[in-house]
Formats: C-alpha cells, structure tokens, sequence
C-alpha cells in the first residue's frame, strides 16, 4: 500500500498590516516540509480578503518556495465535510483575520484540523487589553495600561497622564509586529501617537516606558506544553520596531539568553501560566521585559502564531533546544491533529 503523503495548506498574506511578514513565514514553513512526507499547498489572501488558487498563490513566493508547492485545487467549505484537496491547515497569518480569532472560527465550523490556538485563545492573545486583563486575574505581573477607544481619542490625556506618565508607548490593541507603535514623550506627541494607532485599530493601549532587556520564550503543546530556552532581543537604541525586525535585520538576536538560573526558571515557569491563563494550544511565544536596575520580570505578551522567517526568534529558541526547523513543523501538525480529534469527541446531542 503507497505511503501517504499529509497534504498542507498554507494560508498567508491576509488583511492586515503585517501581510508581508505573513508571506515570509509561509515561504519557511513550506521550505521546512518534508516532501517525502508532505505536500505543501499555498493559498494566499489578497489584502482585499479574496483567496487566491493554489497556482496564483505559488506565484507570489520566493521561487524556491514556489516551486516546492502543489498547486492542486482546494475547497474550504464552513459545511463539515465538504472541504477538500487538503489535510491540514497552517494558517501562518499575523494580525487581524488571521490569527485573531476569526479564521480559526471558520475552520471549527469546516470541521478540518489546523495549526495553532482555537477562537478564544487567538482573540484573547490578540486583544492586549484583554490579555493584560487575564494575566492580572492569574497574578501574572504585567505593566500598568490604559485602554483607549477611538471614540475618546482626546478624552483620556489626563487619566492616562496620572496613570501612566511620561515617557510612553502608545499601540494598537489588536495588532503585532511592532506596527502602529509611537513613544510619546509628552501631550503633544500623546495625541499624535493616539492618532497614529488609530489608525490601525479601534482600540489602542497605552503603558510606561520601561528600561528593561527584552526576553522571549517559545512554548509548545496542546495539554502538557514545554518550553524552550529564552532568548534576548538587544537594540542599539531605538525600540524593536517593525523596520528592525523585518528589513533592517540589525537587533542582535541572542539564543540561549544569558540569564542566571532562577532568571531562567521563572521565566520558563511565567511562560506557561500566560500560555495556560489565555488557553492556548499548540504553540506560542512569551514575551517579557526584565526591568534594569530591579531586576523584575514583567510578561508582555502572548503571541499565538509568532514570526517563522529565516530570522524568527521562535523557531531559532526551539533549535537551541534541539527541535530543529522541521522537527518544529511536524510537531505542529501532529499537535493540529491531535487537538481537532480530541475537539470531535465533543457530543452534540441531549441523549
């Protein structure tokens, strides 16, 4: 009997800001697929929202990842059972109708396994007002913030200066990859930095400026996740912000961090409670400042579906800790198809 190959749907691009880095990603994990065990099938969504076939998608990757792609026809129908051409979803989009929340909805009512946290899990790891308040509720220490609606953009100056104080970062509630961010250093540059962001996302958050060394940890699994080791993001000045990470390339992106061995712990044991408190599945990556001076450990963030590009902290943490690139890859579709038949057995009947 002929070996069957897992046939991979790639989803990227989408309608968001962070639609580039999106493509990126996706042309790493279809280069990370083993051929002798996948087929990889790209399907990317225009910034429009209209999904492109196979053959299209193909055309807008790197050739090398063009190349390695199938470009046989699929179907994604919201009916159970009647999607077709596909296996597996990898749904590698960042950003709003992508990651948070809302195409992994569609996939629930499609009935079809996919790669990644479920509808609660990504719309609370998106929302960074929700998810601070989360992290408060399970006595995860995070910074201080104010929630601006765009409505009030004008209205909460004051409350945000006694709260927070200057200097400040101002971002979009509901976006990643540093996109929308400003430091406002006073209320001229407040109102400016609120105006930006707004234009972003309907909802911004503002949080104090804190001199701290930036940490991320990966996390992997579905009920018993691990983590890897951490790793340090160093600045030359400046803030992480959307150039650096993606177009300049000049943070200096250190695996394993120098940290002591509590440092360590801690941050190990942090990355699995923010990961639990917002019910996450199959991967995230943690992100932590750890204050100068005190030494405190603050959680920043969860993101549900991280960066993977050739320069992509999170599978680099994972390979210092022996799951190379993919190794990384096949245990997410394991995890994706573990998770979706563990969701099966969930009875729709009174009897």
């Amino acid at each position: 009997m002929a070996f069957q190959k897992t046939r991979v749907a790639v989803l990227f691009g989408g309608r968001s800001s962070e639609h580039e880095v999106s493509a990126r990603s996706a042309a790493s994990i279809i280069g990370a697929l083993d051929p002798a065990r996948y087929v990889a099938i790209p399907v990317a969504i225009e910034r429009s929202g209209l999904w492109l076939e196979p053959a299209e998608s193909a055309a807008l990757l790197p050739a090398d990842a063009g190349e390695r792609c199938s470009v046989a026809g699929v179907e994604l129908h919201p009916e159970p059972g009647r999607s077709q051409g596909f296996d597996v979803v990898f749904p590698a989009l960042h950003g709003p109708y992508g990651e948070d929340g809302r195409l992994q909805g569609l996939l629930d009512l499609a009935d079809v396994p996919y790669v990644g946290s479920g509808v609660l899990a990504s719309a609370c790891g998106m929302d960074k007002d929700v998810m601070k308040q989360l992290f408060r509720f399970h006595g995860i220490p995070t910074l201080d913030h104010v929630a601006v609606a765009w409505r009030n953009l004008g209205d909460q100056l004051e409350e945000i200066e006694e709260a927070i104080g200057y200097p400040a970062f101002v971002k979009p509630a509901n976006l990643g990859s540093s996109v929308g961010i400003r430091r406002a250093g006073g209320r001229r540059s407040l109102e400016e930095a609120l105006e930006y962001a707004a234009e972003f996302d309907d909802k911004m958050i503002v949080e104090p400026e804190v001199v701290a060394r930036e940490i991320e940890c990966g996390v992997l699994g579905n009920e018993e996740p691990e983590v890897s080791v951490p790793g340090e993001i160093v600045v030359d000045g400046g803030f992480y912000d959307y150039d650096t990470k993606y177009l300049n390339d000049t943070a200096d992106l250190r695996v394993p961090a120098e940290l002591s061995e509590p440092q360590g712990r801690e941050i190990g044991e942090l990355a699995l409670k923010a990961y639990q408190a917002i019910g996450c599945s199959g991967l995230a990556r943690v992100d932590f400042f750890i204050e100068t001076g005190s030494g405190r450990i603050w959680v920043n963030e969860v993101n549900t579906m991280p960066g993977f590009t050739s320069i992509s902290m999170y599978p680099r943490m994972w390979a210092s800790s022996g799951v190379p690139y993919p190794a990384l890859i096949d245990r997410l579709i394991g995890l994706a198809f573990s998770r979706h038949e563990r969701k099966r057995r969930i009875r729709f009947d009174q009897q």
